[in-house]
């Protein structure tokens, strides 16, 4: 769910190196259905992530988009579609950063990327005790998010406690696989990867609570929108006219 920050974002904060890692795991490790076509299978949604402070009050929240088609992803955050976004092709080996105002797109080191994605996945592990084996209960009732009947799972560890509510009439494709490998967010938190496998249907809201240096603290990531399909494939692209700036050395 919030890829967005996980990417976009410069991560020196660990409550929200940790947000980013738990949500980015919700969402994109669902089992592969198989049959399913990864270009067929395409993936939009729109998603608001607040932090809830102890007092249970909580930040206005950031607005986010992410677009999925295959090995390609389109991020923006904000509140109105059309402004800053990251370009991730893992199918191209390539990053980009577009700026609509000034008709730049900027190359990113992916090696760079890459390596820091790793390193804010790891730091999430150990935040949250990525050795310790997680416990699933489910939990009461059914709610209703972004017009899809959902279920809730809570799933506890010694340091950590992840809430989930996973709708089952959404297609339990793999739509972030290749994004969990290439981040290793996959081999940093094998045991919420492992139990998050085991649940029935697609993440909608992942509720997520950890002692974080000895403070408690509290991140929630809710879809508002969601659209399963083909998208198109200009999202993924650098639009004619704009600069191409190379990546710095």
């Amino acid at each position: 769910m919030i890829v967005t920050l996980a990417l976009s974002r410069v991560l020196f904060d660990r409550k929200v190196i940790l947000a980013t890692w738990l949500v980015v795991v919700a969402s994109g490790v669902v089992v592969a259905s198989g049959a399913a076509d990864d270009e067929a299978q395409g993936l939009y949604f729109e998603q608001t992530t607040r932090m809830v402070a102890q007092d249970g009050g909580a930040s206005s929240g950031v607005k986010s988009r992410v677009w999925h088609a295959a090995r390609r992803m389109r991020l923006e955050a904000g509140d109105a579609p059309g402004g800053p976004a990251l370009v991730l092709r893992l199918d191209e080996g390539r990053a980009l950063r577009l700026d609509p105002d000034a008709k730049l797109a900027s190359e990113i080191d992916l090696v760079a990327l890459r390596a820091r994605s790793h390193q804010d996945a790891s730091v999430a592990g150990s935040l949250m005790g990525a050795e310790d084996a997680l416990r699933t209960t489910k939990l009461p009732g059914t709610r209703t998010i972004a017009g899809h009947a959902t279920r809730g799972f809570r799933l506890r560890s010694r340091a950590a406690s992840v809430e989930l509510w996973v709708a089952a009439d959404l297609p339990r494709a793999s739509v972030f696989a290749d994004f969990l490998e290439w981040s290793g967010a996959a081999q940093a938190l094998p045991g919420l990867v492992a139990a998050i496998r085991e649940l029935p249907g697609f993440p909608l809201e992942t509720r997520t609570r950890v002692s974080v240096l000895g403070e408690s603290q509290e991140t929630v990531s809710t879809v508002t929108r969601i659209r399963v399909g083909p998208q198109p494939s200009e999202l993924f692209e650098v639009p004619p006219g704009w600069r191409l700036e190379p990546a710095t050395p």
